[in-house]
């Protein structure tokens, strides 16, 4: 007769489980006892921190050159700054966050100014994907105070922590970009008697999650589901970068540096359409508050770096160097066809000059090529003798269609 087997950890017999694996030295267990013993060490792993694999801001600053063009200042301000972010979560997590120790280093979020289109959001999403952080983007116009139509600022936070798989301890150390903040701005510098939802009140709520709170998220958006239970996470250790063009922060830093002085050593005055980023450069807090930012939203935000818009050697470059320009996208694209495609230098410098004029800056780019190259891209699959598709000048200028080259008849 068999001998009955019993789970070595529960002691119930092999006819009352599912499965009961053996052992070489013939010790049991049974897939309940199992089951609970991955969770316990699931469980214990994900309390223990990792570090994040921290570079070298001259290194951080070598990997953006890889991806962005341009902007070499901004660039090393935020490497040192992302450098020492990471470096104090680091320290605090190896350190114990040791009670004895009194000096407690306090995070400091990114301000970005900049005209649209100079990469403040292209630079934010490649510093997480340096480091591997969980990274999560928003627009500011879209927030509203809880209990008005709009988005909750939580929100913000459960895009962070869906990007992190819902692994609340990687999302902690994510990094979260908020756009357009300028919009948010405080309408004059007076208070006003009616409500100001989406200006003021965001800054006020945006204040308790840009610098460190524990906050409660609701997994499925707060007003639609208003009985779930929530998330909590702790945004002590997330990085805050905000950006915005701050149309007419110029003006209030040209006013407060007084440089309008008459004479023919005097500067001419930009007109209000004119905007002079150099000026932003030596942008001070008391400016941001003039120009509607509340104090604290201002100190929660120490470290502000300036853009300047990209002139046409900057496009240039944005269009062909990179590892991932447009251009050198086009042309993998087209290969897949077995074609080639040649944009020529004159055409790559008249798409350029083509998004300075309508002011998109790099973003344009695409919707210019795309203008002269949807055409084509139709006209390819049905023309499998073509070898080759020249772009001139003209057809970004004149829209004439790219020349086709096809393939010579043996």
């Amino acid at each position: 007769m068999k001998e009955k087997k019993y789970c070595s950890f529960c002691g119930k017999p092999e006819d009352l489980v599912k499965k009961l694996i053996t052992g070489q030295n013939g010790a049991c267990i049974c897939d309940e006892c199992l089951e609970i013993g991955y969770d316990m060490v699931k469980e214990e792993a994900t309390d223990t921190f990792e570090p994040v694999p921290l570079k070298k801001p001259a290194e951080i600053k070598a990997e953006l050159d890889k991806y962005i063009v341009g902007q070499d200042e901004a660039k090393k301000v935020l490497s040192v700054a992302v450098y020492n972010h990471y470096k104090r979560i680091n320290n605090a997590a190896s350190a114990g966050k040791n009670k004895d120790d009194e000096i407690e280093i306090e995070k400091s979020n990114i301000l970005l100014l900049g005209p649209t289109g100079c990469g403040k959001t292209l630079l934010a999403r490649t510093l997480a994907k340096i480091l591997n952080v969980p990274f999560a983007t928003s627009d500011a116009t879209t927030l509203t105070e809880a209990g008005y139509v709009g988005e909750d600022v939580e929100n913000i936070l459960l895009k962070l922590i869906q990007n992190a798989d819902y692994n609340i301890e990687r999302a902690q150390r994510g990094i979260i970009y908020i756009d357009e903040i300028d919009k948010i701005a405080r309408k004059g510098e007076n208070m006003s008697i009616t409500r100001d939802v989406s200006g003021e009140g965001v800054q006020q709520a945006l204040l308790k999650i840009i610098e460190s709170t524990v906050a409660n998220v609701p997994p499925q958006g707060g007003r639609k589901h208003p009985q779930q239970e929530c998330l909590r996470i702790d945004t002590t250790d997330i990085l805050f970068i905000c950006g915005g063009a701050f149309v007419g922060l110029d003006k209030i830093v040209q006013k407060r540096k007084d440089t309008t002085s008459l004479g023919f050593g005097g500067q001419v005055k930009l007109s209000d359409s004119e905007v002079s980023y150099e000026m932003l450069a030596d942008v001070k807090p008391q400016d941001l508050t003039k120009y509607g930012l509340i104090p604290e939203f201002v100190g929660r935000v120490p470290i502000v770096v300036s853009l300047h818009p990209l002139d046409e050697e900057a496009l240039v470059n944005i269009l062909t160097k990179p590892k991932n320009a447009i251009i050198k996208q086009y042309q993998k694209l087209i290969a897949l066809d077995g074609v080639k495609l040649t944009v020529e230098d004159a055409a790559v410098r008249e798409i350029a000059n083509t998004a300075i004029r309508l002011k998109t800056g790099a973003r344009g780019l695409r919707t210019i090529i795309e203008s002269f190259m949807t055409p084509v891209m139709y006209r390819l699959p049905s023309e499998p003798n073509v070898e080759e598709v020249i772009v001139t000048s003209d057809c970004v200028t004149e829209h004439a269609e790219p020349r086709f080259v096809y393939k010579k008849s043996a």
